[in-house]
């Protein structure tokens, strides 16, 4: 199976290649063409390709030229469009990095094209494939919980721009901590109950990294469903440059006969390093970006979650802009239908 990945925008990219190049049975091709934007230090285009020992196209046009059965997409956010647009007019599947897009306008074009063409448009939520996600699913289906009264969760990180600078940047990324990282959990709460959203509150700020971003650092979203279930979300950039983990995603179901609660990423030995001054983490679990990738590609195995789809991307995108909506007024907005 061919795969190319289009662009090195986003800071997963080189995990995706990295994974596709030690996949049985697939070819990597990678493509980095628009690089003007990227900020001093950034390491993109050849260069990267060449540090992992990755095939490289000069151009998108290459890319095509080539006949890949399938690529990712890694642009910035608001440059999702064009290239899964460009991926559905030469038939070929696409798995877009999250959210979906910067506007509902773009995201509705993007699912339409798609459809069109007959091809699968996937969009990239890892944290779907975790075991401990898997076991909420499992006891919450079951009915061992009982009916589901309340969710909180945490998804926070530190400021990526420190990586990628157009994540701060908010016309290519559409917002700052809200876009980012509300969406991770919202994809689990989407797939959990195939509920509607119907309300968002939202609060944000940029106390944190205070002069180092223009758009919000810390939020707290507080989403309402259909089923009655409502769920708070801190999607905060809260990591300090200093912490020894990028971020984590932690979640705690209340049901009326059980609680849950789940951490996507402790799979870890936790120390402390005394010859670098700080903490240590060592992972032992599963890679949920392998089983993403593998799952896009060859679909799920038995009794495995697949990957969101362009539907779910909407309707957490919905989400989003219904926070930034609400943000703004200081009052709960209704969610787009």
């Amino acid at each position: 199976m061919k795969v190319a990945v289009l662009s090195f925008a986003h800071v997963h990219a080189a995990t995706y290649l990295e994974l596709l190049r030690d996949m049985p049975g697939v070819e990597v091709l990678a493509s980095d063409p628009d690089t003007a934007g990227a900020a001093p230090g950034e390491v993109r285009g050849s260069d990267l390709a060449a540090s992992l020992d990755v095939p490289y196209a000069a151009t998108f046009d290459d890319v095509f030229a080539w006949q890949p059965d399938a690529v990712i997409v890694c642009s910035e956010n608001a440059r999702h469009r064009p290239l899964v647009e460009l991926a559905a007019a030469h038939g070929v599947d696409v798995l877009c990095e999250k959210p979906l897009a910067t506007t509902v306008a773009d995201g509705e074009a993007m699912l339409a094209a798609c459809r069109a063409a007959g091809v699968r448009l996937s969009i990239a939520h890892p944290v779907r494939f975790s075991p401990a996600y898997a076991a909420v699913k499992r006891a919450v289906t079951s009915g061992d919980t009982g009916r589901v009264l309340t969710v909180t969760g945490a998804n926070n990180g530190h400021l990526p721009s420190h990586l990628r600078q157009w994540f701060a940047d908010p016309e290519l990324a559409g917002g700052g901590a809200l876009m980012d990282h509300t969406v991770h959990l919202a994809d689990l709460l989407d797939d959990l109950f195939g509920a509607r959203a119907v309300e968002v509150y939202a609060q944000t700020n940029n106390l944190l990294y205070e002069g180092k971003a223009t758009v919000e650092t810390g939020g707290l979203v507080t989403v309402t469903y259909d089923n009655g279930v409502v769920a708070t979300i801190d999607c905060s950039w809260s990591h300090p440059r200093s912490h020894h983990s990028w971020g984590g995603l932690d979640m705690t179901v209340v049901g009326e006969r059980a609680t849950l609660e789940m951490d996507a990423f402790d799979q870890k030995v936790h120390g402390f390093s005394e010859r670098r001054g700080t903490g240590l983490e060592l992972p032992y679990g599963v890679d949920l970006d392998e089983r993403m990738l593998r799952t896009f590609l060859f679909g799920p195995r038995k009794g495995e979650v697949n990957v969101s789809d362009a539907e779910a991307g909407l309707r957490l995108l919905r989400i989003v802009k219904a926070g930034y909506a609400s943000a703004r007024a200081g009052a709960p907005v209704p969610v787009e239908d």
